[in-house]
């Protein structure tokens, strides 16, 4: 189980809505709303989206590829997606919709394809 410390904004003792992209956990995406539970001595650890926000995830690597991440970036940008970064390897990239998802994931496949980088969906299903 993959486990990451997200940034949200609390709604009620328990609920909260995600205000980043997340980089290691699946089918959570931002601006979805979440319940916590108490798990042994940590508390705030989700336990199920409460209300998806209907948004997609996708994890870019760019590794050792010589072509410029930023270039990709400057490119997801101009499509309209929300990104993070975590390292100068790793980006989060966000999407509105399923039909902006496409859109990206489209992009994406192509880059990888050309080498220039690897990439993964948020989503388990």
């Amino acid at each position: 189980m993959a486990r990451e410390q997200l940034w949200a904004r609390q709604i009620s003792e328990v609920q909260f809505e995600l205000c980043c992209i997340p980089f290691f956990v699946y089918d959570l995406a931002l601006g979805d709303v979440v319940e916590t539970a108490a798990e042994g001595p940590r508390k705030y650890v989700i336990s199920r989206v409460v209300e998806p926000s209907g948004r997609y995830v996708f994890r870019v690597w760019f590794g050792e590829s010589i072509h410029p991440p930023n270039e990709v970036a400057g490119s997801l940008h101009m499509f309209g997606a929300l990104l993070e970064w975590s390292s100068r390897h790793l980006l989060a990239v966000d999407t509105r919709d399923a039909a902006h998802a496409q859109v990206i994931a489209d992009f994406l496949a192509d880059r990888q394809t050309r080498g220039n980088l690897i990439y993964e969906t948020g989503k388990t299903a």
